[in-house]
């Protein structure tokens, strides 16, 4: 069941091939059930108010009743988004979506009360209740975890102020995305079949790996073009957005609006420098990358619109879902009889919402809620990057499922920072076993090609980008101005440093910082290339040492947020406050580039 130009109604897709939402809520009167439970429950959470700090038996009982509130919430949210998303124009489920986003807000307003609060019962008061109550000692990492962020917190008074001010605070943001998805209009040019196309954001990705240069160029100066007009507007809304972060940093005491950033996780400020300086130290890499490409694409000057180019273009590998099933689960052998269960039981009970349908949203997610097995929404269409989108999206899957198993619903959930490390660690096994299995020399260097992407564009690129906020932050931190120029020049020799010397860094480049809506979620994209060396580096162990590391691996997948992500990655054998993962995700990319370049020779 391959794309096609017309797409099925949601009501004519076989059922096999769709999510069984019904294991979730077998109907929307059962939903609605649980969402009017929601709704009884916040009164009674109010009624904590004042209380935490009075009794162990006061504070454990709120504690039980947040989680059950938390849990509903949660099934309630799910399952209204995820048969939202399985026909975006269903009115009956755009109305069950609206209340339980609605719900969500008003559970969060409801409980907004209890951390503050919990961080002034004075911490021998909170030890004295755990022996009062003993069913406190499940919350001992959560109530810890709050008490941790103390020194950081400041009077009622002074909370409220932050409180207050932090809708101002989101204005930078909101301007951008206001301007970015509402407000700017590209340029139209002539595609590769020379009809009249339009640039789009959705477009420009497609128009630069067109196999035309110049419908690549024209895309390329034609979107940096219309940025540029905005220069200084944009440079604001930029500058003003690292100025609130300062603001909040120093009025929170921290060291630097990075430390506060990452001590969200507990994560040292050492794991962000290290990942800069291991990438600064195997920059000649990146640079053979380029060189790599240059001669491939058989250029006499490589520009940065070239970069997204496919370099093996004359093989296609068409791969129904079916026959994905069985590649990804070779491929995920070496991870061990239960892991290869769980997969099985994934594939045959309807876990996954496989083919597009009209209306459907795009893209791929796991998803789904505490006490039912996760959820696999894809948009399936028969190539090569469907079928390690399956194996990523599988390998979400089966963490949450692992973590919801073994965890109580205070630690299920785990951090942004460990997120990718089990979907990545999934496509680095399957892309080991492909390689290793695939005779034809144009098929292995076709899925080099793929895996030295993810390389170029989830390591290098958003270190690059990382390196980018590190130091405009700490520019205005030492009290120099962000101007349009400032930012340009600061982009502008990242981008020489990076790529080298094999390479024309265009001056439109210079204006890519003004697109980057993660910029304004300040050191969040770090957390990609962080992850991404993690997954690497434990896919390598895996594969080197057998049982020993899987063994690891699974009860890493088993600890959801029960421990701060560093150390449960540490326990999984990778200490990432090292730049030794770095290292050796970077060891791969050199030998997948030294095997480019034997077959292409």
């Amino acid at each position: 069941m391959a794309q096609n130009k017309n797409l099925p109604k949601r009501s004519e897709v076989d059922v096999k091939y769709t999510w069984a939402m019904e294991d979730l809520y077998s109907s929307n009167e059962l939903w609605q059930k649980e969402y009017d439970k929601v709704k009884e429950m916040l009164p009674k959470a109010a009624e904590f108010q004042g209380r935490l700090g009075k009794a162990a038996e006061i504070l454990l009982a709120f504690l039980q009743l947040q989680e059950e509130i938390g849990k509903l919430t949660e099934r309630v949210y799910v399952y209204a988004n995820q048969k939202y998303h399985e026909d975006t124009a269903d009115a009956t489920y755009q109305d069950l979506s609206n209340k339980a986003n609605a719900l969500s807000v008003q559970v969060t307003s409801a409980l907004a009360f209890a951390t503050p609060e919990i961080l002034t019962i004075p911490e021998d008061t909170i030890a004295q209740y755990k022996y009062e109550a003993n069913e406190l000692l499940i919350y001992d990492f959560y109530l810890k975890d709050i008490l941790r962020m103390k020194p950081h917190i400041l009077s009622g008074e002074m909370e409220g102020l932050l409180a207050d001010a932090g809708e101002i605070a989101e204005a930078p943001g909101n301007i951008f995305s206001m301007f970015n998805n509402a407000d700017i209009r590209f340029p139209e040019i002539t595609d590769e079949s020379g009809e009249l196309v339009r640039i789009t954001h959705g477009r420009y990705g497609q128009l630069l790996e067109s196999a035309d240069r110049r419908v690549r160029r024209e895309a390329f100066e034609g979107v940096y073009a219309t940025y540029k007009s905005y220069r200084n507007t944009l440079a604001a809304a930029f500058s003003s957005n690292v100025k609130q972060e300062v603001f909040f940093a120093k009025a929170r005491k921290y060291n630097s609006t990075m430390a506060k950033a990452l001590d969200a996780g507990n994560i040292p400020v050492e794991v962000y420098t290290n990942l800069i300086a291991a990438v600064h130290e195997n920059m000649d890499l990146m640079h053979r990358y380029v060189e790599l490409r240059k001669k491939l694409l058989g250029v006499d000057e490589l520009h940065m619109y070239d970069l997204y180019t496919p370099l093996v273009t004359d093989v296609t590998m068409e791969i129904p879902f079916e026959e994905a099933k069985k590649v990804v689960a070779k491929g995920l052998e070496p991870l061990g009889e239960d892991y290869q269960k769980i997969l099985t039981e994934g594939f045959n009970h309807r876990w996954i919402d496989i083919y597009e349908n009209e209306n459907k949203r795009s893209g791929a997610y796991s998803w789904g809620a505490y006490g039912t097995h996760p959820f696999v929404l894809l948009n399936y269409n028969d190539t090569l990057n469907n079928v390690f989108t399956l194996a990523h999206e599988m390998g979400h899957a089966i963490h949450s499922y692992h973590s919801d198993r073994e965890q109580p619903y205070v630690y299920a959930g785990y951090k942004i920072f460990v997120a990718e490390v089990a979907s990545t660690c999934n496509e680095a096994l399957l892309i080991d076993y492909m390689l290793k299995t695939t005779e034809d020399k144009k098929e292995k260097a076709y899925l080099i090609n793929h895996f030295l992407e993810k390389f170029k564009g989830t390591l290098y690129r958003q270190t690059m980008f990382a390196e980018f906020e590190m130091i405009t932050h700490k520019m205005v931190e030492e009290g120099e101005s962000l101007t349009a120029e400032a930012l340009c020049k600061v982009y502008h020799d990242l981008n020489v440093a990076y790529f080298g010397n094999d390479i024309v860094i265009d001056p439109e480049i210079d204006m890519e910082w003004s697109r980057i809506p993660h910029f304004y979620n300040a050191f969040y994209v770090y957390q990609y290339a962080t992850g991404y060396s993690a997954a690497i580096a434990l896919s390598r162990r895996i594969l080197n040492e057998g049982p020993e590391a899987v063994t690891d691996y699974i009860r890493f997948l088993s600890s959801g947020g029960s421990n701060h992500p560093i150390e449960l990655l540490k326990a999984a054998g990778v200490d990432m406050s090292t730049k030794e993962p770095v290292n050796q995700a970077l060891e791969m990319f050199e030998e997948l580039l030294n095997q480019m370049d034997e077959l292409m020779k």
